[in-house]
Parts: structure tokens; C-alpha cells; sequence
């Protein structure tokens, strides 16, 4: 049997069309993948965002499941630190009581000083290493200078800000912990006395973590004995250090006994190499449009992105994401993520596809379930 494939689905919103259009993209999108076989459908959790309409993941979730019957349906992740373990816990749980053994609770990580620790990387000096290719996946040097201007970090500020976080700071490991305790009932509060959180209690879930780095979140998932999808699509640079501790830290526990992979990728497949880098030629434009504080843009179309007059600073700034997207026909993006999946020895991979027009995107995923048998 192959590899599992699953989707991870941010709700582009693309250019010309609203949130709505994105919405009921996705529901298509993923009752698609379930009849292709593919084995998890993921949103993503984005806020104050222009081009991205997954903002509530516990909701759309929800939905995707009443929407579809067979496939799991989770979220890429729910960000600790802007809810409270109780509500992630209750909100999760409730899907689950109603969608036994499909639902997954993926879990990631905002730090509350994540500014700050942007700000001193930021402030590193140029690329110090060259790119790599381990058993033939391109490892691209870690990006250094993201934002010379200040905008990105401003508004990373202005964003916790708004969004805000609950009250009570935790680590998240404790974070992650607390939300285990109600999910198997054994929650106290400071008197030692029971507390009880329907429907979390005994609600038929996984909770997973998510991480780009070998830092908090793969030392959490590995402590705590939890699965781990480790993010190629979001930094590519670390993903071998992320699983190498992920695996290194793992501890056996009563949800997980070996550990388990997940990586992500981004992915873009067309009839032939030349129209598949057509249709992913927008994609620098939007990742460009991130990494210098606008937000995600609303994915631009081929001929929005060929208008655009791009510098070799701003194409260094999003090299690492263009370098590592796999484009091409079934048989070139299928040897793309047999390497990815053999380098870092995953169990799984998980993919992202954006396009400007969702009938691309739906076909990508039709070309790359059929080539993905073949491998």
C-alpha cells in the first residue's frame, strides 16, 4: 500500500471572489478528496487575513464533516495560546461525539513574545549556509532577513492584539496536557475535585501536534507520546531537525506506542510540467505578500502575478517556499514527495494546493491521487 495522502486546506480565497466562494470551495474540495481516497482533510487557523477564509477551525470543521462520511476531518492547527484548553477541549469534543473516530485535534503553538523572537531573527545576518539535497529532497538554507521593513512585525503584533489570548498564561506543553485531562476525564481543579467538561469527556478523537521546528511543540509531542506533522510547507530548512527530535524525544504513551510522522507539502499538478508552472506561478506573489506583513493576499491569477515587477531581494525572500513547492505533471510531483516521504522517513504526507481557480486545484488532487497508487 502507498503512503497515505491528506489534504490540508487554508480556504483561499482567490482573487475576484469573496469568503464565501472559499467556504464552499472547501466543502467541494473535500467531499472530492474523500471519494479520492485520500485519508484526512485539515483546515488551517488564520486571522485578519485578506486572502484566507479559514479562521474559525472548530466550526468549518464541523461542517466539512456533516458535508462528507468516511474521510477524518481535523484541524492544521487550532493555535493554543488564542483559546483556552477547556473551550479547544469542549468545541473538539462536541464534533467528535457526533463524528466517532474521524475527528482530529491538531494542535500548534503561538508564544505570547512571538514578535520578539521574530524581531531577533529577523536581525540575523544574510544566508550563512548553501542548499541541500538529502536523498534527493532540497533542504534550502534557513531565511534571514525576512523583514527588513517593519511592517510584518507590526502587524504580527497587532494581530495578537486583537485576536487577544486567554487570561491564564500556560506553557504549552501544560496547555496541551490540561486539554488531555478533560478529554479522558481525569481534569481536578486546585482542591483536587473532579471536574467534569462534556462532551470533551471520553470523546472519540486524536489530538495531534504541529510544529516547524525542532523546539516547544516536537519535544511536546514527543514527551507527551502524540503524533507530530512536521511543516516542509512552512519551513522547509528545518523539517529534518523537527522529525529527527520529534523521534529522539518520543515516549511511548496509552494514544501512541512508536512514533508517527506527518509532513506537509506544497503542492501543484497539471496535465504537463509547463501547465502546472503556469498555474503555480502566482504562488510567489502570495507567500511574498506574507513574508512582508500585507497578509495573505487573495491568491492572484496567472496574469495578476506576470505583472508584477519583482526584484532579486524580493525573490530571495520567498525562494526557500518557491524552491520547495512541487510542480509539475502526476509522475514529476509523485517522485517530488516519494523523496520528501523517504527523507524523512514519514508515515504520512499531507498536502496544500493553491490555485486561482478551483476546478485546478480539484484536478490537482484527482492527477496526484492516481499517480500516488503508482509509486
Amino acid at each position: 500500500m502507498p503512503t497515505p495522502l491528506s489534504v490540508l486546506d487554508l480556504a483561499p480565497i482567490p482573487s475576484g471572489h469573496t469568503a464565501a466562494d472559499a467556504l464552499h470551495n472547501t466543502i467541494d474540495l473535500a467531499r472530492r478528496a474523500e471519494q479520492l481516497g485520500y485519508q484526512r482533510y485539515w483546515v488551517a487557523e488564520h486571522h485578519l487575513t485578506p486572502g484566507v477564509a479559514s479562521a474559525a477551525p472548530a466550526v468549518l470543521i464541523a461542517l466539512i464533516a456533516g458535508a462528507t462520511n468516511r474521510i477524518r476531518v481535523g484541524s492544521a492547527a487550532v493555535l493554543l495560546g488564542q483559546h483556552s484548553p477547556l473551550v479547544v477541549a469542549e468545541q473538539f469534543g462536541t464534533i467528535a461525539q457526533l463524528h466517532p473516530d474521524r475527528v482530529d485535534l491538531g494542535l500548534g503553538r503561538v508564544a505570547p513574545n512571538r514578535s520578539e523572537d521574530l524581531a531577533r531573527r529577523f536581525a540575523e545576518p544574510g544566508p550563512v549556509s548553501q542548499p541541500e539535497v538529502v536523498d534527493g529532497l532540497l533542504i534550502p538554507p534557513k531565511p534571514r532577513g525576512l523583514a527588513k521593513s517593519e511592517q510584518l512585525l507590526a502587524r504580527i503584533a497587532e494581530q495578537q492584539r486583537r485576536v487577544g489570548s486567554p487570561a491564564e498564561e500556560l506553557d504549552y506543553r501544560t496547555q496541551v496536557s490540561r486539554i488531555l485531562q478533560y478529554l479522558t476525564g481525569s481534569s481536578r481543579d486546585d482542591r483536587g475535585e473532579p471536574l467534569t467538561a462534556n462532551p470533551a469527556e471520553g470523546a472519540d478523537l486524536d489530538v495531534w501536534i504541529l510544529g516547524s521546528s525542532a523546539g516547544e511543540s516536537s519535544a511536546a509531542a514527543g514527551a507527551l507520546g502524540l503524533p507530530f506533522a512536521a511543516n516542509y510547507h512552512v519551513n522547509p530548512s528545518t523539517v529534518l531537525e523537527s522529525v529527527s527530535a520529534y523521534r529522539r524525544d518520543f515516549t511511548a504513551s496509552t494514544r501512541l506506542k512508536r512514533p508517527y510522522v506527518v509532513v506537509s507539502a506544497d503542492v501543484l499538478v497539471a496535465d504537463t510540467d509547463e501547465a502546472a508552472r503556469e498555474l503555480a506561478a502566482p504562488y510567489a506573489r502570495w507567500v511574498h505578500s506574507i513574508r512582508t506583513g500585507a497578509g495573505a493576499i487573495p491568491f492572484p491569477t496567472p496574469a495578476e502575478a506576470a505583472a508584477f515587477a519583482w526584484t532579486d531581494e524580493q525573490r530571495a525572500l520567498v525562494a526557500d517556499r518557491v524552491d520547495t513547492q512541487f510542480v509539475g505533471a502526476p509522475e514529476t510531483v509523485a517522485r517530488g514527495l516519494a523523496a520528501l516521504r523517504d527523507a524523512t522517513g514519514a508515515d504520512e504526507l499531507v498536502v496544500t494546493t493553491m490555485t486561482h481557480d478551483h476546478l485546478d486545484r480539484v484536478r490537482s488532487y484527482e492527477l496526484l491521487a492516481k499517480a500516488w497508487q503508482e509509486v
